[in-house]
């Protein structure tokens, strides 16, 4: 029987239409596989190294010609810079294991340098100096010479400095020694980036300094947003006479600070510290000292607790749930910037959900810690790890636990409390890697809506 004209023209277009999904299906696939092919360490080299570049260097030379001046503050400059990175991710304790690094195996370091500023005379060179130092090489050398290094920035950190004198508190108001001597410190050149409030009009409305001292949890989060900070230090310092001595002596007046630290993590929320006045030292300096030493120390915790340990590795596969391919691209590349990571390869991927295996440096803490700060969530779900882009950022709270550890991040995450056993390692049970990809999914791309795709049987190897 004949096939009429309309009918058949009715066939090829939805022939035509067909092809055209699955033609679109397939492109879409294969550009999401294209960019996915991008391990971590690639994605490391091509972003993330803002750790590795240190900025305004200054420099200042005199010799007897402007070029003899400048060829030698330069080298100079790039020393110093080195020095002030290896001040940046090392612990002040391992420095002198160190030891000297030569003058051919510094510029072996250095990727390039920009020069700003630039004033010459006839016989004086000055400048400021922004070096890029390369980072694998900075790691080979790190650990060929077995100095441990952190890498991982920590999210912005907001300082409150409340000042107590005969009773009561001073947070905006005049006088704040206190405040002002956190106000001069030099900007933090480390890995916690720390924050000083200006106390306008709006900080005053805010937040008091009796409700900074009570801990008043909601007040805290706001100041700290308007800061753009994850977590607020409320440090309250105030002066004590100590019991007087023999005939009638005055005691030694001793600098009390208490710390409280607000924010999501496992740090105890409160600690303090107390600072003896050294001979000739007044108030003021004792205070400047005392400043210089609390932002040393939340450096040099930070460091400790997110140093590399390239000695154990371990692995673990996550569900990560996605509702476009934007979303997808931004946990991917942020994943990339995390140093703590050494590979995550791509399992399998559909519209709602991808599933990576991560291989990675150190504990599960240490991960979700990391992936914290570039507003990743890392929790244990019922069967499997979940990998999620932080949500909204919660409410700031005390933060109860045992050890002393300055923690980034400030968004709303669950912490992992038990922790599971990783893959690869002594706890690997189950099916390992998932089967092959259902219809729908990258690989096996297929006309029509995709259908729902159930997670592979213990693809976690979690019990």
């Amino acid at each position: 029987m004949a096939q009429s004209p309309q009918i058949g023209k009715h066939a090829r277009t939805g022939s035509r239409n067909r092809a055209r999904r699955v033609a679109g299906i397939g492109a879409f696939a294969c550009l999401l596989a294209g960019l996915l092919a991008v391990s971590a360490g690639e994605a490391r080299a091509q972003g993330g190294t803002d750790v590795f570049k240190v900025s305004g260097v200054e420099v200042d030379a005199t010799a007897e010609t402007v070029a003899k001046a400048r060829d030698r503050a330069l080298p100079e400059g790039q020393r110093k810079a080195l020095n002030r990175l290896f001040d940046r991710i090392i612990l002040a304790a391992d420095r002198p294991r160190l030891g000297p690094v030569p003058y051919a195996t510094m510029t072996q370091l250095v990727r390039d340098f920009e020069v700003r500023s630039e004033k010459t005379s006839s016989v004086r060179y000055l400048a400021v100096l922004d070096v890029r130092f390369k980072p694998d090489s900075v790691r080979e050398l790190l650990r060929s010479r077995n100095v441990g290094f952190a890498e991982t920035r920590s999210r912005p950190v907001l300082v409150l400095p409340v000042y107590e004198s005969a009773g009561a508190y001073s947070l905006w108001g005049t006088p704040n020694p206190w405040r002002d001597v956190w106000a001069a410190l030099p900007q933090a050149d480390g890995l916690v980036p720390l924050l000083r409030p200006r106390g306008d009009v709006n900080d005053v409305a805010i937040i008091s300094a009796e409700q900074a001292v009570r801990g008043d949890a909601q007040r805290i989060a706001t100041i700290a947003r308007q800061y753009g900070a994850a977590e607020a230090l409320v440090v309250i310092a105030g002066f004590r006479q100590g019991a007087a001595g023999e005939a009638g002596q005055p005691g030694q007046s001793d600098l009390q600070v208490t710390m409280r630290r607000m924010g999501v993590g496992t740090a105890p929320a409160v600690r303090s510290e107390s600072f003896a006045l050294r001979p000739g030292e007044d108030e003021n300096a004792a205070l400047t000292r005392a400043a210089g030493a609390i932002a040393s120390q939340i450096q040099e915790e930070w460091k400790r607790n997110n140093r590399l340990q390239f000695g154990a590795s371990s692995e673990l596969t996550a569900t990560v749930p996605i509702s476009s391919l934007s979303d997808w691209l931004g946990i991917k590349r942020r994943l990339g910037d995390v140093a703590f990571i050494r590979e995550s390869d791509l399992l399998y991927l559909s519209r709602n959900e991808a599933w990576l295996r991560i291989r990675y440096l150190g504990n599960e803490e240490q991960l979700t810690l990391a992936l914290r700060q570039k507003d990743i969530a890392l929790e244990r779900g019922p069967t499997s790890w979940i990998l999620r882009r932080a949500g909204r950022r919660g409410t700031l709270a005390p933060r109860p636990g045992p050890a002393p550890a300055p923690v980034g991040g400030g968004a709303e995450v669950a912490p992992v409390t038990p922790t599971p056993p990783s893959i690869g390692g002594s706890g690997r049970t189950g099916a390992g890697r998932p089967t092959a990809p259902p219809p729908g999914a990258v690989g096996n791309p297929a006309p029509g809506p995709a259908p729902s795709i159930p997670p592979p049987p213990n693809a976690s190897g979690l019990p």
